[in-house]
């Protein structure tokens, strides 16, 4: 698989990554954990170097599970983690709870390297701004655990410019990780152009749509009850019955170019900046090698203007997250 550099850092990765958060949580019950295993060393057979996990995935479920799976690989791979939330005990969290206070980062980093099996944290992401924390004293808690060599680079995650700015100033930020696909573009605003005057990469989270643009959901399906889709406005069924019109563009574009509506998706987010790296979610064998195929699907510029006008004249329904959560992106 083809390589790619995220911003103007030295982290190179495969051009596409692997979000594991749903083998663990999230996505309904989590998964066999010996399947999980045997996925994640597919992935890597198949040319994945870049996984994405979180100390509250689980909590720490998730950690320990690509602690068990990869450490064999950790010279070949990259494993990217994040800090910020606070689980108020083994297997409960608040998504209202923050902690993102320079202490609290340095003992989240410690828990992450033993869980990880690893030396130094290869991407260490703050998971969402805390506003009762000076963003300064984020970054420059980062910059001590980079000088003390237990994290290699800074990361943030659903994070607005000005924070982006006021981070960089103190530590460089190598990437940005936040929601962007054809139905949620509105990084494309601001964002983005501020990520390429800074060389800062970017690491689209659900460039699936949380699946919907696999063209596998409709109107009639129903999620497991621990599926968090069920809280999300986006999902409920006249959402997604509204919604369908743009699976029903990609599969059309799919049909021109011998591919899925998945893979589609994830080439127009490949040609849009070589320095965005998306990082596609699953917890099954063949979904992965559909999506590690989307790299070999190349768009033209005529291509990636056709669709987005297209799209653009599709409306989409409903907030991508619940209100609780959809307050504490942009910040």
């Amino acid at each position: 698989m083809e390589k790619r550099k995220l911003g103007n850092s030295s982290l190179e990765v495969s051009a596409l990554g692997l979000g594991c958060m749903g083998m663990s949580w999230s996505y309904g019950p989590p998964k066999d954990k010996q399947e999980m295993i045997a996925l994640l060393h597919a992935a890597i057979e198949r040319g994945i170097t870049f996984f994405d996990t979180a100390e509250v995935y689980g909590p720490y479920t998730n950690e320990e599970l690509l602690g068990e799976a990869l450490s064999p690989f950790q010279r070949k791979i990259v494993i990217a983690t994040k800090f910020g939330f606070k689980p108020e005990k083994e297997g409960e969290m608040r998504w209202s709870l923050l902690d993102s206070r320079p202490e609290h980062i340095k003992q989240v980093a410690e828990g992450s390297l033993k869980r990880l099996k690893i030396d130094a944290i290869d991407l260490f992401y703050l998971h969402r701004v805390d506003p009762n924390v000076p963003i300064e004293d984020v970054a420059g808690a980062v910059k001590d655990l980079i000088e003390e060599g237990k994290v290699k680079h800074f990361g943030l995650s659903e994070a607005g410019v000005k924070t982006i700015r006021r981070a960089h100033a103190v530590q460089p930020v190598t990437a940005l990780q936040s929601e962007y696909s054809l139905w949620w573009r509105k990084p494309e605003e601001e964002v983005l152009p501020t990520l390429e005057e800074l060389g800062i990469g970017f690491v689209p989270f659900s460039p699936l749509g949380k699946g919907f643009l696999t063209g596998k959901i409709n109107a009639n399906t129903e999620f497991d009850s621990t599926d968090f889709r069920n809280s999300v406005p986006r999902f409920n069924m006249e959402n997604r019955q509204a919604n369908q019109a743009l699976v029903d563009l990609l599969r059309s574009f799919a049909k021109q170019k011998k591919a899925t509506p998945a893979q589609i998706a994830l080439a127009w987010l490949l040609a849009k900046k070589p320095w965005i790296v998306p990082i596609p979610g699953t917890t099954k064998l063949d979904r992965l090698e559909e999506n590690i195929g989307a790299v070999d699907v190349k768009l033209t510029a005529d291509d990636l203007r056709a669709i987005e006008n297209a799209s653009s004249k599709i409306k989409i329904e409903g907030n991508r997250y619940p209100d609780a959560l959809e307050q504490m992106t942009g910040r």
